[in-house]
């Protein structure tokens, strides 16, 4: 498309959104008359009436309709990118509030953003750190970050980082005095460590799956706590088992503090994401946290 054309076709726009040669000619700094040779040229090229035109008013003909439907959301993505492009000239500013839990907190958020902020002084970043599923819209956060099966529909998820593990595990104490679970089933004659979860008041059963089959696991034992970190306290005082996301844990099973078993139950599952409402209009400081966040695999 040449350049000309370009303008006649937003010189339509103008005047059909007006509805009026005089005020879209007063809008664009041009003259009554060479708008309406503008409009004529076009509608020549097409060789198609574009706008009806009265004495009260202008108004867009069948065809008219048909091009804006094209034209309008065509030159609005034009006029983002170029605010985008404008952009790139000076470093994004501005607050971006992210709500997550602790484990991708510490994990995933800290380590991008320490690596991100110090080139750009002027963005600042406050992490809320709440195990629970906050209503990012409510509550005023850009962003929240869970795992993609808690997210809803109408979200935008963005991968932050890779696919995730459960892992049972047990001191070498426990195991002393008890056997080694083979299966799911073998559970019920163990004691196990319960996580009371935060948002459902509900205590977490164990998801545990093998091929086919997919289990939710009740277990049973004296001990429950809301936090993993008590939990892993309590393992590796021999108080029973517990099951809690295997970065938690991967160091001490292969130092040999802790005794992982039904590995074979545990397959991945998709892990974090960074989710916010798909009709937020970002800014250039919001995408840019999305950017350093963004899982490449």
């Amino acid at each position: 498309m040449r350049r000309e054309e370009l303008v006649d076709l937003n010189a339509f726009l103008v005047v059909a959104e007006e509805q009026s040669f005089t005020r879209a000619a007063a809008r664009l700094g041009t003259s009554q008359s060479t708008l309406s040779h503008t409009i004529r040229r076009l509608e020549a090229r097409l060789d198609v009436r574009l706008l009806t035109r009265t004495t009260r008013r202008v108004a867009p003909t069948e065809a008219g309709e048909r091009l804006l439907k094209t034209l309008v959301p065509a030159l609005d993505s034009i006029a983002d990118e170029i605010a985008s492009l404008s952009e790139l000239s000076r470093k994004p500013s501005g607050t971006v509030r992210i709500t997550a839990s602790e484990h991708a907190a510490r994990t995933l958020l800290w380590p991008a953003l320490a690596r991100l902020l110090p080139d750009y002084p002027d963005l600042h970043v406050e992490l809320s750190v709440d195990p629970g599923l906050t209503d990012i819209v409510a509550e005023r956060f850009d962003a929240g970050v869970r795992l993609e099966e808690t997210i809803a529909r109408d979200m935008i998820a963005v991968p932050i980082g890779p696919p995730l593990r459960m892992a049972v595990v047990g001191a070498p104490s426990y195991f002393e005095n008890h056997p080694i679970p083979r299966k799911p089933q073998d559970l019920a004659r163990h004691s196990c460590i319960n996580l009371r979860l935060s948002t459902s008041g509900g205590v977490y059963a164990w998801e545990l799956e093998k091929g086919k089959r997919s289990l939710h696991v009740r277990v049973g034992g004296q001990l429950t706590f809301n936090t993993v970190p008590m939990i892993m306290a309590a393992v590796f005082s021999g108080f029973g088992l517990a099951c809690v996301v295997e970065d938690h844990v991967a160091d001490d099973v292969k130092a040999g503090r802790l005794v992982r078993v039904l590995e074979d139950w545990c397959p991945p599952f998709p892990g974090y994401h960074l989710y916010y409402p798909s009709r937020r209009q970002s800014s250039a400081a919001f995408r840019l946290v999305v950017e350093a966040l963004r899982y490449r695999g």
